[in-house]
């Protein structure tokens, strides 16, 4: 979650809300949809036209994974060329789909020259809402992708995965064509390896109260200086942070509240406080707008167990992280906070859950839900962002 922004009475009030309403994660909901129900508008949207819906956005997904795989993109056919008839590409949309689709394979140049390729990608898209208003239809659909490492992490890790929502917008003609004209991403503001938009940031931070710390921005050159962890010192278990991880990141443990697509910058940094908690990072109680003081359970959580910034505050303010001069030096149980604009308030934190004998740390996180993402890939699909690494 970002920053909160309100007023300290509001923004309170606001995560309280925001509490109750909780959903189960993983699902967009919108008000007012329906996966299933008949539609009665003119003109008619049924089941058949439905699944049409349903497989267009698995298409263009697909065509979109696979431009990451070595040795695939061009030399494959695309899998939305196939669409004609009554639910159909619009003309504007197709250009939006090469531009997309040439942006991945200069994404895939970029890993390869980092020593990353995937040998293969699988791509399954699920719908789960529809609305209809007149000649306009709004699919809401979550996909789900899995890509294979050509260099296997380690015997038992060989793939990356993720899920993401979007909204695909269709527009109907005088015949009752439906064409596809525009792709939203749903989630709050973070990008999956086959997506191009620009994430959303969250405005500077200003605070009312003691200064907080600043955190050291880390290069993120390879190889970087020796910076080995010290797995017993400070009496963490850093292998139970990164199996909580593991289990829940995308399938939301509910004894927490699920703050993905609520508006407020999503379910990240709560996310990575509830993995160190379970790690054995201690609550500290106390008013929940103190950055000072740190604490998280199902009905109250401090700014600083589910805000990026406040997160970052508390962390080096309390001790319990040092910074790391080099995104490269992170191992298991460290955390890694991106800055999408530069302007000074991060809005991304991930916890690490792997660091492969190359020296490659590899990152877990909410919102988009991904797992075992490498530090690689996201300096190669965030070239102009600051990192921030912390050892925990």
């Amino acid at each position: 979650m970002k920053s909160r922004k309100l007023s300290r009475k509001r923004r309170r009030a606001s995560i309280v809300t925001v509490a109750a309403a909780s959903v189960v994660a993983g699902v967009a909901l919108v008000p007012n949809w329906s996966a299933g129900a008949a539609v009665t508008d003119d003109p008619t949207v049924d089941a058949k036209t439905k699944a049409t819906f349903q497989r267009l956005a698995d298409a263009v997904f697909t065509d979109r994974t696979q431009a990451l795989v070595d040795g695939a993109g061009k030399s494959r056919t695309r899998h939305t060329a196939g669409f004609s008839g009554s639910v159909r590409m619009s003309g504007g949309q197709n250009r939006q789909q090469d531009s997309a689709l040439g942006q991945l394979r200069d994404r895939r140049s970029t890993l390869a020259k980092l020593g990353e390729k995937y040998s293969d990608g699988s791509t399954q898209v699920t719908l789960d809402a529809t609305q209809v208003k007149g000649r306009k239809a709004k699919v809401a659909v979550t996909e789900t992708t899995t890509l294979t490492y050509e260099r296997p992490v380690s015997r038992n890790q060989k793939n990356t995965g993720f899920q993401a929502h979007h909204e695909l917008t269709f527009e109907a003609d005088r015949s009752g064509t439906w064409q596809l004209t525009g792709i939203r991403d749903t989630d709050d503001g973070y990008l999956a390896v086959n997506q191009v938009a620009k994430p959303s940031v969250a405005s500077v931070k200003t605070v009312d109260d003691d200064s907080p710390p600043d955190a050291t921005r880390s290069a993120t050159s390879w190889p970087a200086a020796a910076k080995p962890k010290n797995f017993t010192a400070s009496g963490y278990d850093y292998q139970a942070m990164a199996a909580y991880a593991a289990k829940y990141w995308k399938n939301y443990n509910k004894a927490y509240p699920d703050f993905n697509g609520q508006g407020a910058g999503g379910d990240c940094t709560n996310f990575v406080s509830q993995s160190l908690k379970a790690g054995g990072w201690k609550h500290a109680p106390g008013y929940t707008n103190d950055w000072h003081k740190w604490f998280g359970t199902a009905d109250i959580q401090s700014d600083s167990f589910v805000g990026v910034n406040e997160f970052s505050w508390f962390a080096l303010s309390s001790k319990r992280v040092t910074s790391l001069a080099n995104v490269y030096q992170l191992d298991v149980g460290d955390v890694l906070q991106m800055d999408f604009n530069r302007d000074g308030s991060k809005d991304h934190s991930m916890i690490v859950t792997y660091r492969d004998r190359y020296g490659v740390p590899y990152v877990t996180y909410h919102s988009t839900n991904t797992y075992n993402r490498s530090v690689a890939s996201l300096i190669a699909s965030y070239p102009t962002a600051a990192f921030y690494a912390y050892r925990t």
